[in-house]
């Protein structure tokens, strides 16, 4: 499998063995759970980004040879560029757009296919067209819009589940179409018309082989959910009397795709010019992007694997519910899973009528997210409140994983840099990570951004937490990326679409809730707690601020952190937990600085600039900040086993001598 993937790949395994350090300074390894979630492994592969052209506001971009072979068409390079600016590649894929070709060139029938399904698509598109041409001949295009975009909806959905996803994924694509248009397209991702019962039961029977009562001893004669690829069945098994749920996939539907696909991508190439100007990209790049996710969607056998990830990545998480897959009655068109009875995300009254504590039920669901962002680089993609419930036990569980998105190592990085820029209001290296993660095509001037940056930010978080939400900040957030040639990648408007239906959800528990209320207090804990020596840089970037360091704000990560501690120990299904699990998580009850105090030890000992630093911040203004010492102490003195600090210390020892000589052989030859 190895020989298939690209030259560019690092195996999990040499970065798991490189030796880790800030500023130089070597750190321990940590025995960290490893997950096994992602299917494609982490790489610090370039963020290299295609081709901009000096489209909007005087933007420019330099262009490299790399973004040359893009503009020309040369699918390929299109995909390898995906896999740059992502940071990850991907061993086989189902998707390229040769194969795409293959499949709807294959025979005389299937060209013949092709040229009606393009006819019927150019002639329904081409009249919705020229509706929009006349409204504005006849200056009444901003009277009938709302009329227009419940005309596109009902269009789409006549064109079929290929359009009908692709409506959704516009709806979350403010760089392509504009916010009135999105809103109405939202429907389209929990209103979509279901397919007949009977086809249903036909495809589960001949998946599976063998007649419905053979393995299911009733099954709902009415469709629990429909969507744009597959409806949900609820049903209970002959074998073991368990309730599951059935998901089917649409008759002929893969056939269907695949020409819309390679018709898609036909169209995209004669756009390419305008994209590049608007976008930073070229068309057939987003169509690609479109077509890998579709098609994996479209195999449920992917959708197994992907539960089983999720099951992996929460192992040991008692406050988190993922179900069950019954991979022996699954199929490529169907998937068989556990039953979720749960309370539905959007009936604030029966989760109260259920005794769960509100708060901890939302804390619990932002910090999952969070976790699934951050720490695991593998998020649901599609969290909206049919697909999110409430356990009776306090637990959130999530169902439907058929649209899961994979963030790199370095894109988490370069997230978690965007989060210390903000909180350090550095709006030009802001404006960088949105070239780092692929916003932006490499080598665009970003100056004319950086004033819009700033005030998006200041205008959205400069009256505190209390009055920041995702949706006022993404209102601002799609202006800009419609005045600028700013490209949303599609996993970022995964991610987008993500915190923006979760903060709905919690809305919809608790009108008043801040989301940054609770995402802050986990980002900190994270940033004060978590091993990883890229967060400890990042972390100290945090406290330092023009060479100053930020007492109050060390103060306010402390306080943050020690408050979602607790407020994740208070959540009932910590409490109902007897097993060795539980166990494991009464740790979390307190806040364990116990390596970030050895890592600081060893970055005072080791670092030279750091030791300055600190011995300025000791007696900055000509006064010796005992004050601020003893304020910091007080705030953890709780939280520090000193008799288990000690131990740590000693047992470490050799192995800070040994990299205290190293460090010190490599300053003297250095300087020679």
């Amino acid at each position: 499998m190895m020989n298939l993937i690209h030259s560019n790949c690092i195996n999990r395994s040499q970065i798991s063995s490189s030796p880790v350090s800030i500023h130089g300074v070597p750190l321990p390894r940590r025995n960290k759970k490893k997950h096994s979630a992602v299917r494609v492994s982490n790489f610090a592969a370039s963020s290299t980004e295609v081709v901009a052209d000096n489209g909007r506001r005087s933007l420019t971009a330099s262009v490299d040879s790399k973004s040359r072979a893009l503009t020309s068409g040369m699918s390929s390079s299109a995909l390898e560029q995906l896999d740059i600016e992502r940071g990850v590649c991907i061993p086989f894929r189902k998707y390229s757009p040769e194969t795409v070709r293959n499949k709807v060139l294959e025979s005389r029938g299937a060209v013949a296919s092709l040229i009606l399904r393009g006819v019927e698509i150019v002639w329904k598109l081409g009249l919705y067209w020229s509706s929009l041409m006349y409204d504005c001949l006849v200056g009444r295009d901003k009277e009938v819009v709302p009329f227009r975009a419940r005309q596109l909806r009902n269009l789409l959905c006549d064109l079929g589940p290929s359009f009908i996803k692709a409506g959704q994924v516009l709806a979350n694509r403010p760089d392509i179409i504009r916010e009135d248009y999105m809103n109405e397209l939202c429907i389209l991702q929990d209103d979509v018309p279901p397919f007949p019962s009977q086809v249903a039961f036909k495809i589960i029977e001949e998946e599976l082989g063998q007649p419905l009562e053979a393995l299911f001893s009733k099954i709902s004669s009415r469709t629990i959910a429909a969507a744009s690829l597959g409806q949900v069945y609820r049903a209970t098994l002959c074998s073991s009397g368990e309730d599951v749920a059935i998901k089917v996939q649409r008759p002929q539907i893969e056939p269907i795709i695949y020409r819309d696909l390679f018709l898609f991508r036909t169209l995209a190439s004669f756009l390419n010019g305008i994209s590049i100007q608007k976008l930073g990209c070229n068309a057939e790049l987003i169509v690609d992007e479109f077509g890998e996710k579709l098609l994996e969607e479209l195999d449920y056998t992917l959708e197994a694997r992907n539960i089983e990830d999720f099951l992996e990545n929460f192992k040991g998480d008692p406050t988190v519910k993922i179900p069950l897959v019954y991979k022996n009655l699954s199929g490529s068109r169907v998937l068989v899973m556990e039953w979720i009875d749960g309370i539905r995300c959007t009936d604030p009254q029966a989760i109260k009528n259920a005794g769960i504590d509100v708060n901890g039920f939302l804390t619990v669901g932002v910090s999952a997210a969070l976790r699934q962002l951050l720490e695991f680089g593998l998020f649901h993609g599609d969290p909206h409140p049919g697909n999110i419930f409430a356990m009776r036990d306090g637990r959130i569980a999530y169902v439907d994983f058929g649209n899961v998105a994979v963030l790199s190592q370095q894109n988490k990085q370069i997230l978690i840099d965007a989060v210390v820029h903000a909180v350090n209001e550095d709006y030009s290296e802001m404006a960088n990570d949105f070239t780092r993660l692929g916003f932006l095509a490499s080598g665009t001037n970003v100056s004319p951004i950086i004033p819009a940056l700033e005030a998006i930010w200041q205008n959205s978080a400069g009256k505190g937490l209390s009055d920041f939400n995702f949706r006022s900040v993404t209102g601002k957030f799609n202006k800009l990326v419609y005045n600028y040639p700013i490209r949303i990648p599609e996993r970022f408007s995964l991610v987008i679409r993500s915190l923006l239906t979760q903060e709905g959800i919690c809305f919809t528990l608790k009108p008043d809730f801040k989301f940054l209320e609770v995402a802050y207090p986990y980002v900190a804990k994270r940033l004060l707690t978590d091993p990883n020596p890229a967060l400890r840089e990042r972390l100290i970037q945090v406290l330092f601020k023009d060479g100053v360091f930020q007492w109050k704000r060390l103060e306010n990560l402390i306080v943050l952190a020690k408050e979602n501690v607790a407020k994740m120990s208070s959540n009932p299904a910590l409490q109902v937990k007897n097993g060795p699990t539980s166990r494991s998580w009464q740790t979390v009850s307190k806040l364990d600085l116990t390596d970030t105090i050895k890592d600081g030890a060893r970055l005072v000992l080791f670092d030279e600039g750091i030791r300055r630093q600190l011995l300025l911040a000791l007696t900055e203004d000509s006064k010796l900040h005992v004050e601020e010492l003893v304020d910091v102490y007080k705030l953890v003195e709780d939280d520090i086993n000193i008799p288990a600090v000690a131990m740590e210390v000693v047992q470490d020892f050799p192995n800070v001598v040994r990299d205290f000589l190293l460090s010190w052989s490599n300053s003297v030859l250095s300087d020679r």
